[in-house]
């Protein structure tokens, strides 16, 4: 009877470690982490596509310049313009036909289109695009940018975010000279992929 509550117990202790260890690298029974939800696919991204407990079909690719790409079971098919998410979705109806329950994930290996730049333009020292990363904010850009020229009007600034999901472009103000002169930090945005900052002339 000893003997049995011992083992029990150990089984017990082993399974509660078990569940406590976090799990830190991709197996063929543990799926990647998702990728950014609002991140627009462009021509020239390099996508990771995992299909879960199928490595033969799990695949880096890149997206062709007519938008689509290729996996194995899945040809041509069309990526740019769909966020990671909604791709993995189209990839597991067509992986439906041959895999039972498939489950995709699609990461953006390299992002490398004009999709994932963010521009800085007008009445700067050195207008130019800059690929986005995560946490970028308006300081950033103008900073790498040489900050504003002589002719600016920092205050009239504005940030015209890309257009997603068949939305319209959209316009968002900044008071850069607010931010530049004065550390106002609630002006210091944080920037998207294909935002472009215009900063205007002063008018004379």
């Amino acid at each position: 009877m000893v003997l049995r509550l011992r083992i029990f117990l150990s089984l017990a202790m082993a399974l509660a470690i078990a569940a406590a260890v976090p799990v830190t690298a991709f197996g063929q029974d543990t799926p990647p982490p998702p990728s950014r939800a609002d991140y627009v696919i462009g021509p020239g991204d390099s996508l990771q596509v995992f299909v879960w407990r199928n490595p033969e079909l799990s695949t880096t690719v890149p997206v062709r310049p007519d938008g689509k790409i290729s996996t194995p079971l899945v040809e041509d098919m069309v990526a740019v313009g769909k966020s990671p998410a909604q791709l993995a979705r189209d990839i597991e109806k067509v992986l439906a036909e041959y895999v039972r329950s498939p489950t995709v994930n699609v990461i953006v290996a390299n992002a490398a289109s004009a999709l994932s730049q963010v521009k800085v333009v007008g009445e700067v020292k050195v207008p130019q695009s800059m690929p986005y990363r995560d946490g970028l904010r308006v300081l950033d850009v103008v900073l790498v940018s040489g900050g504003v020229t002589d002719f600016a009007a920092p205050n009239r600034a504005k940030i015209v975010r890309a257009a997603t999901n068949n939305q319209k472009p959209k316009e968002e103000r900044v008071r850069l000279g607010d931010l530049l002169q004065k550390g106002d930090m609630s002006q210091n945005l944080l920037l998207a992929p294909g935002d472009v900052l215009v900063v205007p002339q002063a008018r004379f």
